[in-house]
């Protein structure tokens, strides 16, 4: 029977699970409306979990912790973005082996962090309001990434839509060709878009090491990465929709641990099925209506641009 405290309980466990998500989704969103594809998400996550988790174990700061992580996604970006943009290689098979990369890197790097912990992110303090009945627990008792997912997902909406910056950033991803003429910095801007969904990417993957289950295990994304790469074609390339998106991926996760719990009769194998088949299956819905992909999809998505 679903309680109060064990609703309150899955929701907020919810947001925890849908944040690396969120994260990394809205990264891989401005790269890709830009007109560039990274399928190196599920690597460079990992490399920012290793890598936060490293420098948070031996420094004690989380806060380094994190800027490592951004900045060693960040460096992953660059290796992909050099590859195709600068040499103009293929945007798929470079991805690919980018995680293959990222995937024997970072079980390299964590071999000596394998069951060692550090002290799990704090959550904000909001006095009188974290006390509200419900509402206080399910809102006010979270991390500061929680709440800064949110924020980033209204912060990307606002600039894609409202901000010269935003109409550039979809300009060359509906036509570099055209962009380019006019005076765009068509590589310049693909590169900064690449670097800035990397960052996200490694943010994402520290907040697993670091946040979710405090701690190294190898290859923690489980597939994360690929989800993530779902959600901005399940939200079909609106922030809004990521956050949706990724909260249902979230609760889905979370239902199984909950229903191990409660003492479902239900295989712990389905169970664990269950967040991946939910995806495909949402996936397949949106994809019956070619129209439904095609409204927002940039035009040029996965075409390499070389300037004349």
């Amino acid at each position: 029977m679903m309680t109060t405290e064990l609703l309150i309980a899955f929701l907020a466990s919810t947001a925890g699970a849908a944040t690396p998500l969120v994260v990394a989704s809205m990264g891989e969103l401005v790269t890709e409306r830009s007109g560039v594809l990274n399928l190196g998400l599920e690597g460079m996550m990992l490399i920012g979990a290793v890598v936060g988790f490293g420098v948070t174990l031996s420094s004690g700061s989380m806060t380094l912790g994190l800027l490592a992580a951004a900045g060693a996604g960040m460096l992953m970006s660059l290796i992909f973005g050099f590859l195709v943009l600068t040499l103009q290689t293929n945007q798929v098979a470079t991805g690919l082996a980018l995680t293959l990369f990222g995937i024997g890197a970072s079980a390299f790097l964590g071999q000596s962090y394998v069951g060692q912990t550090v002290a799990p992110m704090p959550h904000l303090s909001f006095p009188l309001l974290s006390e509200i009945p419900f509402v206080g627990p399910l809102l006010f008792r979270f991390d500061a990434m929680v709440y800064g997912s949110v924020a980033l997902v209204l912060l990307i909406g606002w600039v894609l839509a409202r901000t010269r910056l935003g109409l550039i950033i979809r300009a060359v991803g509906e036509s570099p060709h055209s962009a380019h003429a006019i005076g765009f910095p068509v590589i310049g801007l693909r590169y900064g878009t690449v670097l800035f969904g990397g960052a996200l990417a490694g943010l994402g993957g520290a907040y697993l090491s670091l946040a979710l289950t405090p701690m190294w295990v190898e290859g923690m994304t489980a597939g994360r990465g690929w989800i993530a790469l779902a959600q901005v074609v399940f939200a079909t390339w609106k922030p809004r929709g990521v956050l949706v998106g990724a909260y249902l991926f979230g609760g889905v996760t979370v239902l199984q641990f909950h229903g191990q719990g409660m003492g479902l009769a239900i295989p712990s194998e389905f169970l664990s099925m269950l967040p991946y088949i939910a995806t495909i299956v949402v996936l397949v819905i949106i994809c019956r209506n070619p129209q439904t992909i095609l409204l927002n999809k940039p035009m040029s998505l996965g075409q390499n641009f070389k300037p004349d």
